[in-house]
């Protein structure tokens, strides 16, 4: 007869790693005679909190669970860490849906904000009730300013820097001092005897308030599939409209195009206005963001879709082609974000690059970099 292994009768360092065990495996342990002793640790709780979510993909068995979504939350904030709940809410919202949390305000109120939770509020948004939608702003308005936080000195270091580095000025201003070109035009001053350089001439960078504003313009596709890509992408239009010299657009499209450049400044309300589904028309966005061009070569279009066209393919390749032949920069992104899937068709990509556009699927970060080279030259 196999001797059951009951959890709490090991010693303390074998007790945690079977407990993992048992709590990854589930109900299912017992039948190899691993056993929860009752009451240790927490782990009987943690395992109904798992088992709420997971059911019988854990092996947790048939019954009726004790739980109820205001109940798990209680459970859930006593038991895990911060990334735990994250993770274990984010699942609770896809397996249970939300219909319990919109019925329910004060549950919305309590999960922990991130970028999961935004997607499905502004997925089912059209059902949030007055109260709900209050609280779904404030949830969105969190997340969005974490992001912003996250990002924006990463983002100002890339494009401030390189406005600030495209050309000298004989204006000496210690602030605008740019050491890299100053050692290096001096290196020939270097004294063996010494182990000194001695500076002959010191270079400044211009301060950018005196040249041509650079502009961005952010073209967002609405589809379902790039919701993740147009969360950060409102974030990063609205970093980009807050550095000096530079003057940012901010577009929506699926068969129609919305300009929402108004409201660049507030990400919060752009995400609000973003309309999921429907066709796409990647060529009537590109010809409207074409009239907002004045001066080509100072103009970087910042293209998020997944690249499916709903029209003639023929008529994007020709509107990417000659926005690129007038030297506009065009980058194309099939995903922007740090989990988005970049699930795009690659075949019309390839003949958007081979046109002119820089196709990417990248993290926020990689964007300013590369929006960082093209305003260095």
């Amino acid at each position: 007869m196999t001797k059951k292994l009951t959890v709490g009768e090991l010693p303390a360092g074998s007790q945690t790693l079977v407990g993992r065990w048992r709590l990854m495996l589930g109900k299912d342990a017992e039948a190899c005679g691993v056993c929860m002793s009752p009451g240790g640790e927490g782990h009987e709780g943690i395992e109904d909190a798992l088992g709420f979510v997971y059911g019988g993909e854990r092996g947790a068995g048939s019954e009726d669970s004790r739980l109820t979504v205001p109940t798990w939350i209680d459970a859930v904030h006593e038991l895990f860490p911060r990334q735990a709940r994250e993770v274990l809410e984010r699942e609770m919202i896809q397996k249970k849906g939300i219909a319990q949390i919109l019925d329910q305000p004060q549950l919305l109120d309590r999960i922990e904000p991130n970028v999961e939770l935004v997607k499905t509020l502004l997925t089912h948004k059209d059902l949030l009730t007055p109260k709900t939608r209050v609280l779904a702003r404030k949830v969105i308005d969190k997340v969005v300013q974490e992001l912003k936080k996250k990002l924006e000195v990463r983002v100002e270091q890339a494009i401030t820097g390189a406005l600030r580095k495209d050309r000298h000025s004989p204006r000496r201003v210690f602030r605008n001092l740019d050491l890299r070109t100053t050692l290096r035009r001096n290196l020939h001053n270097w004294s063996e005897s010494h182990q000194k350089l001695f500076i002959e001439k010191v270079f400044f960078y211009a301060a950018e308030k005196n040249k041509r504003p650079w502009h961005v313009i952010v073209c967002v596709d609405q589809s379902g599939s790039m919701l993740e890509s147009a969360i950060f992408s409102a974030v990063m239009a609205s970093i980009f409209a807050e550095l000096p010299g530079v003057k940012t657009s901010l577009v929506l499209f699926d068969t129609q195009v919305v300009d929402l450049t108004d409201k660049v400044g507030a990400p919060v309300d752009v995400l609000l206005s973003v309309q999921l589904g429907g066709g796409t028309d990647i060529t009537r966005a590109l010809e409207y963001c074409s009239g907002l061009v004045r001066e080509p070569a100072r103009t970087i279009v910042v293209l998020i879709t997944d690249f499916y066209e709903g029209r003639s393919e023929a008529d994007l390749v020709r509107v990417v082609s000659r926005l690129s032949g007038a030297d506009v920069r065009m980058i194309g992104l099939g995903a922007l974000g740090y989990d988005a899937q970049p699930q795009y068709n690659r075949a019309t990509a390839k003949k958007l690059r081979k046109v002119g556009m820089d196709i990417l699927a990248c993290t926020p970060e990689k964007l300013a970099d590369c929006m960082g080279e093209i305003i260095r030259g």
